[in-house]
């Protein structure tokens, strides 16, 4: 993100769940979606109970627990990747419940290992994860938090002590994929939080298009999109996926970097 901001490009974060539409598909997605001009990659984590996410990316993870794929599946998707991509940053999203069965301390250790940059763990916050949050910074790996339009204060204060890597702000109350965003109220609950967060602020949920994606840039440093890819997915045949994803990833790139 550091790189983003010295090149005064908006950051461009898609995100799948991995071992979706199929195990065999995850990793050349995640090089399409790089060649397509992505930034940073947000990989899910397949979960029963995904409570933030909308009946596409819950649809999604129903499609990758029938395969089977768990969090180590994931690990393995992104050592894979790392062998012909070693810059690109890529991001976990989940949930606390395969990190606990699995222990915090040795996720951190696998997820450096794999090559893993950073994570969002949905229930994880940060009063109650200092020391994941502290292993995670003892491997260099960054562990990012959600703030959303009804955080207060004392929870934003909180994001900017513990976060690293980037904040991302959920635009939307609700899950992701729902409703529409109001560009005035994301621009002036962004403006609060710099006052305490200086970290990169990347703003997700609710970002359907390159309309929408270039109104967001305007006030955020990256913007992040994932129930539209998903939706692309649904409908592609497989072995259409990887080009379908590669296209809309540049359609978003494109709009992002039209001139104003």
């Amino acid at each position: 993100m550091a790189a983003l901001a010295a090149s005064h490009k908006t950051g461009l974060i898609p995100f799948i769940t991995a071992g979706d539409p199929s195990p065999q598909l995850t990793v050349p997605l995640m090089h399409a979606m790089v060649a397509g001009g992505a930034n940073i990659l947000e990989l899910g984590v397949p979960f029963s109970d995904p409570m933030a996410e909308g009946p596409v990316i819950q649809r999604a993870c129903e499609r990758a627990l029938k395969y089977g794929v768990g969090l180590r599946d994931v690990l393995e998707f992104v050592r894979e990747f790392r062998e012909t991509d070693a810059t690109t940053p890529v991001v976990l999203m989940g949930y606390a419940n395969p990190i606990e069965r699995m222990g915090q301390q040795v996720f951190i250790a696998a997820a450096a290992a794999a090559g893993v940059d950073g994570t969002i763990v949905v229930d994880y916050p940060p009063e109650e994860c200092e020391e994941f949050a502290a292993g995670m910074q003892a491997e260099g790996l960054d562990p990012i938090f959600l703030l959303a339009p009804t955080s207060t204060e004392a929870r934003i204060r909180q994001v900017a002590a513990a976060g690293r890597g980037f904040c991302y702000y959920v635009s939307l109350k609700g899950v992701t994929g729902a409703g529409n965003i109001d560009i005035a109220d994301v621009s002036e609950r962004i403006a609060a939080i710099r006052q305490h967060v200086k970290l990169p602020i990347a703003v997700g949920f609710g970002i359907r298009d390159g309309a929408t994606a270039r109104a967001i840039a305007s006030v955020a440093d990256a913007v992040v999109i994932g129930s539209r890819i998903i939706q692309e997915l649904e409908t592609t045949p497989h072995d259409k996926a990887v080009e379908t994803a590669h296209n809309f990833v540049a359609g978003i790139r494109a709009a992002l970097d039209a001139p104003a």
